[in-house]
């Protein structure tokens, strides 16, 4: 796959992709960005996928708002897969998924900055011009340290802690979107050697298949609802470096 590098002029982005699907949501994100930068061309896509057929179609954002939260897709793996695709591009995460940890992964990983969905438009115009700026945004609140690393009695930590450091490796390139072949590259394994790692690790998590594994993992990571999202830091630990 080929990466196009974008030439962004400081201070000011043209080309904004906004990735949500929400409509009337969406439609406030780009009223919001074209009164900060009333030149600029936004694309809007509802899901993860039509956002790459966007790409695909040859747009070239400067700026990508994607919330985490998509019909296809859902936490931090979607980003993952759109950080590879845009490796260059400034990506503002805008999202009710909020956790510290969820956050900290965000920006480890490459992300431009995270905002809250309940922000206010102030708060947004003054993120748009950090970004533009070239600088990273991370509100107060989500700045605070980590969940410290620690082994609780929760039903799905011993299964997380029983994975060798290769499951381990294995777990976090599937909650990437990474296909077998991908991860055997990667990782410098032979393909029979991943597809048995998956098939010991799914038996340790007690899940049928590498979509719910993801899903089971990206869960205890991003929903506080569930009493997992500050809970399980070795959920965390697959997603962030």
């Amino acid at each position: 796959m080929q990466h196009s590098t974008i030439a962004v002029t400081q201070g000011h982005f043209e080309d904004v992709l906004i990735v949500d699907d929400h409509p009337l949501y969406c439609d406030a994100l780009m009223s919001a960005v074209q009164r900060v930068f009333q030149d600029a061309q936004c694309r809007k896509a509802r899901t993860l996928r039509e956002a790459l057929e966007v790409l695909d179609r040859g747009f070239q954002p400067q700026l990508v708002m994607f919330d985490l939260k998509l019909p296809d897709v859902s936490g931090i793996s979607g980003f993952l897969n759109l950080r590879a695709r845009l490796p260059d591009t400034p990506i503002l995460v805008i999202s009710s998924l909020a956790t510290v940890d969820l956050v900290h992964a965000l920006m480890d990983e490459g992300a431009a900055g995270f905002m809250p969905k309940d922000s206010s438009a102030n708060d947004l115009k003054h993120v748009l011009l950090e970004v533009a700026s070239g600088r990273k945004y991370v509100p107060g609140d989500f700045q605070q340290m980590r969940t410290p690393q620690r082994s609780l009695p929760e039903d799905m930590s011993p299964e997380l802690a029983a994975l060798t450091p290769q499951q381990k490796k294995v777990m976090k390139l599937i909650c990437a979107g990474k296909p077998n072949k991908q991860i055997a590259y990667e990782l410098d394994l032979a393909e029979a050697t991943v597809k048995a790692h998956i098939t010991a690790l799914l038996r340790r998590l007690g899940v049928k298949n590498r979509t719910q594994a993801a899903v089971l993992i990206e869960a205890a990571m991003t929903n506080p609802a569930n009493g997992l999202g500050d809970a399980e830091p070795e959920a965390a630990s697959f997603l962030a470096r």
